[in-house]
């Protein structure tokens, strides 16, 4: 969580928006986030995978790929790109 807290408010927004699908938090909190069958908490699931993969997002159910990394600072540098490089639109692999 300290990676969350050392961001800025625009990167705060660009994360969420590249978690969820949504550029803001719900006015009634988090326990109000929608997501593809109505109110859908955000979860945080381990990835498999190569060390250092990119983290992926599934905004339909709120839920965030979190693959292991070495340190804190390669997470948050994965982060940083992810949700700069994956905010802007569906990617295709």
């Amino acid at each position: 969580w300290s990676i969350m807290f050392s961001l800025s408010r625009s990167e705060k927004a660009a994360f969420f928006q590249f978690a969820t699908g949504s550029s803001k938090v719900p006015l009634a909190g988090f326990a109000e986030l929608q997501g593809m069958r109505g109110t859908q908490k955000f979860s945080i699931h381990k990835a498999g995978g190569s060390s250092g993969a990119l983290m992926s997002a599934h905004t339909c159910f709120n839920a965030l790929d979190l693959p292991v990394y070495k340190s804190e600072e390669e997470m948050k540098e994965k982060l940083l790109y992810a949700i700069s490089e994956g905010g802007g639109g569906f990617l295709f692999a």
